[in-house]
């Protein structure tokens, strides 16, 4: 890979309140990926906080996203992704015609608990391991 972010592949996770499943994914992403690929997170409506299950459920597997926090996509953002991942932002969601999209159908974890957030984090986990390998990143162990 080069080190020239604009060559890099670029991923953004969308989701309601940019403050659970997109802040997991982009969590896992800049873990795994580390300098080979850059990713971005938002929301249509976001929130005040992140989460506080899905802190604790990315502590325990030691990723630290307290650094985050909700905010708003911007068109500049998602014109400049390669891939835009959507969890659950219907309608309200941006769509700019060839770019490449894919919408993960997840549990919402607001209001919930670490039990149930913690199946949350792992499927999450395991759909970005697959978004890297298609994009030719070796995840980062």
């Amino acid at each position: 890979m080069t080190d020239d972010p604009a060559s890099l592949p670029t991923v953004l996770f969308l989701c309601t309140h940019n403050a659970g499943r997109s802040q997991m994914a982009l969590g896992y992403f800049s873990h795994l990926a580390g300098d080979q690929g850059v990713a971005w997170s938002g929301g249509s409506e976001p929130g005040n906080e992140i989460n506080p299950a899905a802190v604790a459920a990315m502590a325990e597997v030691g990723i630290d996203i307290t650094g985050e926090f909700p905010k708003p996509w911007t068109d500049e953002i998602v014109q400049a992704a390669d891939v835009v991942v959507t969890m659950g932002c219907g309608d309200s969601c941006p769509f700019v015609p060839g770019k490449r999209y894919e919408n993960w159908e997840l549990p919402d974890p607001a209001g919930q608990g670490i039990e149930a957030v913690r199946p949350i984090r792992d499927d999450v986990e395991a759909r970005v391991r697959r978004l890297l390998a298609e994009l030719g990143i070796t995840a980062i162990l």
